[in-house]
């Protein structure tokens, strides 16, 4: 049995995002598709003093209509600098910063990656490296891509030899259980609910955060306050 998950690129997702990904034997980065603007591909909110904060990756846009996300360029080579000094105002005071902040200053202070896709990736693995999440994480522009939405998923999970799709709750408007199961495919749904709150700087608690809130929080403990490991 393989199991994989077909999901847009996001920068510094949510925790629910790294438990799909831990869900899986192999998640398929689906970044040949049009990029969206004002959603998830290019930011993600954290928390500071001030409240909740947009970090958001300024790309270029004007006039690409129907660019994809990995075609999607950075606009502001200064974007990451930025960002990597409002996390330290944001969680210089959480109690793992200091045990966790190389990881992500190493990357902030070098990148002069110019594609939205590759930074996401580039994070992507980097958290997976602190949560010590094994999946192979892979791209759909390594494999073949046939028109239709429901087809292009069945195709993807045929050539990665899946037969158990995991997909993400929003995906109920569109997706055609009948056809992932001709092909031998079961359809497995996340299930976002009944989360713990964990020790989380500048009340009121939110779960919707990215990643990073809850590793400079809780460091090592992370994962216990996600749902796909083992307690």
């Amino acid at each position: 049995m393989k199991k994989v998950a077909i999901v847009q690129s996001n920068y510094i997702p949510w925790k629910g995002y790294f438990d799909m990904i831990n869900m899986v034997d192999e998640f398929i980065l689906y970044d040949d598709v049009q990029y969206t603007r004002r959603d998830w591909r290019n930011r993600n909110i954290i928390k500071t003093p001030n409240g909740l904060h947009w970090l958001t990756i300024p790309v270029s846009v004007k006039g690409k209509f129907f660019q994809k996300i990995n075609e999607t360029k950075i606009s502001d080579p200064n974007w990451a600098k930025i960002h990597w000094n409002t996390i330290k105002f944001a969680y210089s005071k959480a109690k793992f910063f200091n045990d966790y902040k190389e990881y992500f200053e190493r990357f902030y202070l070098s990148t002069n990656e110019i594609l939205l896709s590759k930074i996401n990736q580039h994070l992507l693995k980097i958290c997976c490296d602190i949560l010590d999440i094994k999946t192979i994480i892979s791209t759909s522009d390594n494999y073949k891509i046939i028109d239709g939405k429901n087809e292009k998923l069945i195709s993807l999970c045929q050539q990665a030899n899946a037969n158990i799709y995991i997909s993400g709750p929003a995906a109920k408007d569109y997706l055609d259980e009948a056809l992932f199961a001709k092909e031998g495919i079961q359809v497995i749904w996340m299930d976002y609910s009944g989360y713990p709150e964990y020790n989380q700087l500048y009340p009121p608690f939110v779960h919707e955060v990215s990643i990073i809130d809850l590793i400079f929080n809780e460091g090592p403990n992370a994962t216990k306050f996600m749902k796909s490991f083992g307690k």
